[in-house]
């Protein structure tokens, strides 16, 4: 038998490190090449690193949050033949040793077969409780395996931060040895217990990136919000007869493709909004291309895939090229060409409707737009109340470059654009 290390690989151009997510893998687990090990998060993306080799893992470098640099060793394997690398020396074998006592005692405390097997259970994680709605998280490799062995993850305990779902929770639940995660208590129960546990979540991968990311903008930009009501009566009515009427292998229209040409020509017409700032060389620089954020909520957290060039793009282009980016970020597969170069963000909160927001910018943009629900209300309209189906919009600006005026003007630009359809494709 051999020690196998393996290092952490070049996983993107010009990234030097990345941050552990989630181990795939236990010390003692037998691994088969190719099989996912480690999840990975960059500055550019998450990515899952699967096995190089056949074998025993023996030790495990650095836990979830830690941040390991590329080309170093970030775990060893047991393997047939030499390895690759040299005979441990007598103090750091006691070293591994001690790491790796589940190795230990199935190779040498054979007189106790029974206490091995007595110890496995206690580290089966308890269930999960999730509030009714939520999803489960895991992987996209663990819910691959999921489909594939027809497994609805939300009755599966997952033992990683946040009830996180691993493989080998997986693995467990498919052999029968973890409890379903319950997702609400019976309707109608009336037996009630004062509950005083407490648990800690560590703040690490993609949320930790969130919440560096939503600090910096917040602490360093002047936001400055701004809300308007939109009559998108006529805009549904064109986006039904679009879809009853769109071509073969177009795709359905939702009201965002319409905001995105909306926001074309009110870009062009307010080119200080379509910008982004360099606060640290105090440098403004505005864009003709108009590359559009999509923000997009996953199960592992908020991203924001990109439509590059939506001013080149009509409107089942851009709707096709947003069902794409969008898609392929929920399914963990978007690229990191996909996850940058926005100059200006949409967030949609869709169904959850609300009045209002102030979203925050994502930097170094210079202007946000958020669109809430459309849904039918009683306005006035000369003089008498009707029914016109309503849209609210909130926006937030960088102060410090777009004075109030510029954003409430482009704002009123989008507004007009959507409550007269016809004039945005003219």
């Amino acid at each position: 038998m051999g020690i196998y290390e393996f290092k952490l690989p070049d996983i993107g151009e010009g990234v030097v490190e990345g941050e552990v997510v989630e181990w795939m893998v236990s010390v003692g687990d037998s691994i088969k090449e190719d099989d996912p090990i480690l999840s990975v998060m960059t500055d550019k993306a998450t990515v899952e690193i699967p096995s190089p080799v056949n074998g025993v893992v023996s030790k495990i470098i650095g836990e979830p949050g830690d941040i390991l640099p590329v080309g170093e060793v970030c775990i060893e394997f047991e393997v047939d033949g030499d390895g690759n690398a040299s005979a441990t020396p007598a103090a750091t074998q006691e070293e591994v040793v001690k790491e790796t006592p589940k190795v230990e005692k199935v190779t040498k405390a054979k007189p106790e077969p029974v206490a091995v097997k007595a110890a496995e259970p206690a580290s089966a994680p308890e269930p999960v409780v999730r509030a009714a709605g939520t999803k489960a998280l895991a992987s996209p490799a663990v819910r691959q395996r999921a489909r594939q062995a027809n497994i609805d993850l939300q009755i599966v305990a997952g033992s990683g931060p946040a009830g996180r779902i691993s493989h080998a929770d997986l693995d467990r639940h498919i052999a029968g040895g973890a409890g379903g995660a319950t997702s609400f208590a019976p309707l109608g129960s009336t037996t009630k217990t004062k509950l005083t546990g407490t648990e800690e979540i560590k703040v690490i991968g993609l949320r930790r990136k969130i919440a560096d990311s939503m600090m910096a903008s917040y602490s360093s930009i002047a936001h400055f919000s701004y809300f308007e009501e939109v009559d998108v009566t006529a805009l549904e009515e064109l986006r039904q007869h679009l879809n009853a009427t769109r071509p073969e292998g177009a795709p359905k229209l939702t009201y965002l493709p319409f905001i995105m040409q909306a926001l074309v020509k009110a870009l062009r017409e307010s080119p200080e909004c379509n910008a982004l700032y360099d606060d640290d060389a105090n440098l403004v620089t505005r864009h003709q291309a108009i590359h559009l954020g999509i923000a997009t909520q996953t199960d592992r957290g908020l991203y924001v895939p990109v439509v590059k060039h939506v001013e080149a793009m009509d409107i089942w282009q851009s709707a096709g090229e947003m069902i794409r980016v969008t898609s392929a970020t929920k399914d963990g597969k978007a690229s990191a060409d996909d996850l940058s170069g926005s100059t200006f963000t949409i967030t949609s909160l869709g169904r959850l409707g609300g009045l209002g927001a102030t979203p925050i910018i994502n930097k170094p943009e210079v202007g946000i737009l958020g669109v809430h629900n459309a849904k039918e209300r009683a306005v006035v309209r000369n003089g008498q109340i009707v029914v016109r189906r309503m849209m609210n919009l909130s926006s937030s600006w960088d102060h410090r470059v777009v004075d109030g005026h510029d954003g409430a003007t482009l704002v009123q630009r989008v507004k007009t654009y959507l409550e007269n359809p016809a004039t945005i494709f003219m």
